[in-house]
């Protein structure tokens, strides 16, 4: 009986060595994000960060920072679409030079799309090109009918779906110029399923989404309550996918010269963050990430919410 006892030990011993050993990898997960890190002062240089001053953490457990590369220079490849509510108020005519002109100051090699909000989709005017004066051309009045662009979230999860290129290593922003209002479920809500589908979408295509507000046509649009949800839902999109939303007050905003020039200081000051942390499931997913930054001078953003997709090493 010891013998036989001995015999099956080996035989399990030998089967256990046989089979190949699980690598490491098997259950992590790689993602990138874009944080901004603000200069203490206006005009000031950029920020001195390096790796060792972040940390991040994915579902509450630590991740691995590999590398942090500056989102600046001829190595920058950032592709913008500047996405406007086809049912704006004719008045964003007075905003149409300010739109023009932000296209014009942004970097030479950068890849620029004019695109409109229309029944849920985002209509591209214009390719997204070098061409910036090509991209201008898609700059119009807005056809201005209540409820024409259904539901900005629609939209944005369109362009997020169909963006207009394959190269995922490009810094990819989208600049939405709306008043946030969703007309499917027209109060705020912060579980608004078009609103939070609209996030997925854009945080799996890698989008960081800046919001304008800007009234609509309807009469929804011109109550205190309905600007506070549309502003709010906005809100959300952005802090989820590391951009920002810009407003005042309850009414249009006199000028977007002072949000533009914000946003390109807040372009000019951002880095991409490699990291490795667990993965759940058995593929990618979006989850929930938080920033910390220790011994940097300036203001740190971050998105809320990352994409982790499987490690090619684990495949």
């Amino acid at each position: 009986m010891k013998r036989i006892a001995m015999t099956m030990t080996l035989a399990a011993g030998a089967l256990m060595a046989a089979a190949p050993a699980l690598p490491q990898s098997e259950n992590e997960g790689r993602g990138q994000a874009v944080v901004t890190v603000l200069p203490a002062r206006d005009n000031a240089a950029p920020a001195a960060v390096s790796a060792q001053d972040l940390a991040i953490r994915v579902n509450g457990k630590d991740s691995t920072i590999t590398n942090l590369m500056p989102l600046r220079g001829q190595d920058d490849r950032l592709e913008l679409v500047v996405l406007i509510d086809s049912a704006a108020r004719f008045s964003i005519g007075t905003q149409l030079k300010e739109i023009a002109n932000f296209v014009k100051t942004l970097p030479p090699q950068a890849k620029v799309s004019i695109a409109w909000m229309v029944n849920g989709t985002a209509q591209l005017a214009t390719p997204l090109a070098t061409d910036h004066q090509a991209a201008l051309k898609g700059i119009h009045l807005p056809v201005g009918f209540p409820g024409q662009s259904a539901s900005p979230y629609f939209c944005l999860s369109n362009l997020a779906q169909h963006w207009p290129s394959s190269d995922r290593g490009a810094r990819r922003v989208v600049v939405m110029i709306t008043d946030g209002i969703d007309y499917y479920n027209p109060r705020y809500d912060p579980n608004d399923p078009y609103m939070q589908a609209a996030i997925t979408d854009s945080v799996k295509s890698g989008l960081v989404v800046y919001s304008i507000y800007w009234q609509n046509q309807g009469r929804f649009d011109r109550t205190g309550y309905g600007t506070d949800a549309g502003q709010n839902l906005l809100n959300q999109v952005t802090q989820a996918t590391g951009g920002y939303s810009y407003w005042q007050g309850y009414g249009n905003p006199v000028s977007f010269a002072p949000y533009f020039k914000d946003l390109d200081r807040r372009l000019q000051n951002q880095y991409e963050v490699a990291f490795t942390a667990p993965l759940k499931g058995k593929s990618g997913d979006v989850e929930n990430i938080k920033l910390k930054a220790n011994g940097v001078n300036g203001k740190v953003d971050a998105p809320q919410q990352v994409y982790v997709a499987r490690s090619t090493s684990a495949m």
